[in-house]
């Protein structure tokens, strides 16, 4: 019959034969390593922001789209997940009669012709009859290992051995666990938990605010049989309900129990940072109560449920602040709690943390003045205000620079500003100051505004200036006091030169002179703006000079009378105002682009822990287990373990005392010792006589 007369096979058979062949498994494995690399090298999860800013808008929508950045729960991976499964599981079906009957099999029936066939075979003779020489050649195959089995032919007999037949065994295993680690990993991963959602009829929770306010839709009941999520428990409180994140929301997630935190303890390194930490929990389960220790790495398990440490936070800590109008008016206390909200003039202000103990790298970087007000060019373009609070350093020098709080405040329409002030100052460059850090969003670094502390280590003497810059009165009057005691005696008709000029400098460094909408609202960018519009090229170095030199000496004036008006002693010339001073213009100019003109600062709290556990119900944690071992025993198996099969054939002899005997051995796989063992084989089972022939 002609190929061209066979019958072509249906679709179905074709598709079948594809997803049992290696290629394709070794191709979707493949194409899984690569997209495990993607999601090693690219961070996961983040705000679409971060990627924005590091990959441009183009790719970082692009890559969006393709699920980059979500790929282990991506549709396309879990879909190759999938195949190879089915690729795998069909491998294994193929294959797994075909394997148990070579195991079962010792190809007892091979001709003795085909023998000679063999790389490894020999000829030789044995000084016995067939049956003496079968009974001394089965001893000598069973003490090396040899499992054999005879077959008694009319011309002679067939011995056929086998040695390392769990190299089949190591293929099944192998694949097994490929399978097993496979499905283990979806059935803990995020599919079971959207396919609960879809049994239960639940949807995802995309939205902000409290779990509290989450409505019962974007809840799962304790009967879903696989999830992983976090619960964070306060202090002398107890909680039940866990925060399932996936990458475009979250669902809660009912627990049959509750947790209840006793204490949370924390261990420091001399540094300040954390050491080890461990809660004491109690669990309620209906009518039971079990106590029990939760450490990093040392989980409780319960009900089928595995409690984790995973880390700690506030619990809802009670903090006094004291608000302080940039521009003028008196402050005003309030308190809240961590995790509270409330109105705050047209705003919401939404407490969102305490950090007790902060560890910062305050090392020198050698750019002492670098702040000084006198060394800055006006004529240089300052693109960005509220610089980072702490400078690069190849030095690291560790310090707990105190409390904390962070805070944000929301618009009618639900844009938020986040804000990280200190509580207490902080030493840079010799110089003590406060930081108030604010970031647009949570993927931008804080960026920090740096007031001078007084001389009490207070805020005060900074505020104080700070309103009397917002103060045309005392503008004035400070630019006519700074006219009077620079005008030299000799020339007193510069007298009114001067207090022009000095109105204009602080007129300009306040922003009276800004207008609705502008860019520049004052500060030092708004006196470069002034020069590079109204100067010469070629004066402007001399003109900033100037400029500066009467901008200083007019803040000096200003702060004397700020001073006074707060009822306190006057200041002299000293290093140490100078420096103040120094800090103070800088913390002048950039306080103009602070985002609020109210400044918060923590003046007392009571800090209330709280322990953040992840909870995980992974009915495939087994599985993968099982997989591993499976893995570790198959790939042994594969690799060490080589299958070997012998064949003797004895035959009558020309004497009848004598056996002629014909050897011959195979190898799944050829290697230099199998010539080694065969060598062997040989001297053990024909003793009597030299081989007669051995090729």
């Amino acid at each position: 019959m002609s190929s061209a007369a066979l019958p072509r096979p249906s679709a179905a058979r074709e598709l079948l034969d594809l997803l049992a062949s290696m290629r394709f498994a070794i191709t979707l494995l493949t194409v899984i390593c690569i997209a495990s690399v993607i999601g090693t090298v690219v961070n996961q999860g983040e705000a679409m922001g971060g990627y924005i800013d590091k990959f441009g808008p183009f790719w970082a929508e692009l890559f969006g789209r393709l699920n980059l950045f979500t790929v282990y729960s991506a549709p396309w991976f879990l879909a190759i997940l999938a195949f190879l499964v089915v690729s795998t599981s069909l491998c294994i079906i193929r294959n797994t009669p075909k394997i148990l009957a070579d195991l079962r099999s010792y190809k007892e029936g091979v001709r003795e012709q085909s023998l000679q066939a063999h790389h490894h075979k020999a000829i030789g003779e044995f000084p016995s009859n067939p049956q003496m020489a079968l009974a001394e050649i089965g001893k000598v195959l069973t003490a090396l290992g040899w499992k054999a089995r005879v077959q008694q032919r009319e011309h002679g007999i067939m011995i056929a051995a086998r040695r390392g037949a769990a190299n089949k065994i190591g293929y099944l295993a192998a694949h097994s666990a490929i399978v097993l680690i496979l499905l283990g990993g979806v059935m803990d991963g995020n599919a079971m938990v959207k396919l609960a959602m879809w049994a239960q009829g639940k949807q995802l929770y995309k939205g902000s605010g409290f779990v509290a306010d989450i409505r019962p839709e974007h809840r799962l009941s304790t009967a879903n049989p696989s999830f992983r999520g976090n619960l964070s428990v306060a202090e002398h409180q107890r909680a039940g309900l866990a925060v399932l994140s996936l990458p475009s929301g979250v669902v809660l997630q009912d627990l049959p129990f509750e947790i209840e935190l006793k204490k949370f303890s924390v261990d420091y390194y001399p540094t300040g940072m954390p050491k080890s930490f461990a809660s004491d929990i109690v669990i309620h389960d209906g009518g039971t109560r079990r106590e029990a220790t939760v450490k990093v790495n040392e989980p409780v398990i319960h009900d089928g449920v595995a409690i984790y440490q995973s880390s700690f936070e506030d619990g809802g800590s009670k903090l006094q602040l004291k608000a302080m109008p940039l521009a003028g008016g008196e402050p005003f206390k309030l308190e809240g709690r961590v995790g509270g909200r409330q109105a705050f003039g047209d705003q919401t202000l939404e407490l969102s943390g305490l950090r007790v103990i902060n560890v910062e790298n305050l090392a020198n970087d050698g750019r002492e003045g670098a702040t000084d007000v006198r060394r800055v060019d006006l004529g240089e373009s300052l693109g960005k205000h509220l610089g980072s609070g702490a400078k690069g350093s190849a030095e690291k020098s560790l310090h707990n620079i105190g409390p904390s709080f962070s805070y944000l405040l929301r618009d009618a329409a639900g844009q938020a500003r986040e804000f990280n002030n200190y509580m207490l100052p902080v030493e840079l460059d010799g110089q003590k100051v406060f930081l108030a850090g604010v970031r647009d969003t949570q993927a931008d670094n804080f960026r920090y505004l740096r007031m001078p502390a007084d001389e009490n280590g207070q805020l005060a003497g900074w505020l104080h200036l700070r309103q009397a810059l917002a103060d045309p009165a005392l503008r004035d009057a400070a630019a006519q006091a700074y006219a009077a005691a620079a005008t030299p005696p000799a020339q007193p008709q510069m007298k009114a030169q001067l207090q022009a000029t000095a109105q204009r400098a602080l007129s300009l460094f306040s922003g009276a002179a800004a207008k609705a909408g502008d860019e520049v609202r004052g500060g030092l960018p708004a006196l470069s703006q002034f020069i590079e519009r109204e100067v010469p090229e070629a004066q402007r170095q001399r003109v900033s000079e100037v400029l500066l030199r009467i901008l200083n000496g007019s803040l000096f004036e200003l702060n004397q009378l700020a001073r006074q008006h707060a009822g306190l002693a006057p200041v002299g010339a000293d290093a140490a105002i100078q420096a103040f001073m120094t800090q103070a213009v800088l913390a002048l100019s950039d306080s103009l682009y602070y985002p609020t003109p109210v400044l918060l600062q923590l003046e007392n709290f009571e800090q209330v822990q709280a322990s953040v556990f992840q909870v995980a119900r992974a009915p495939g944690q087994k599985l993968v287990y099982l997989g591993a071992l499976l893995l570790i025993v198959g790939v042994f198996a594969m690799l060490y373990i080589k299958e070997r099969r012998l064949w003797v054939w004895i035959a009558p002899g020309a004497d009848p005392a004598s056996s002629q005997l014909r050897m011959a051995m195979s190898c799944t796989r050829e290697s230099p010792d199998n010539a080694t063992l065969f060598a062997q084989l040989e001297q053990a089972v024909i003793p009597a006589a030299a081989p007669k022939d051995r090729s």
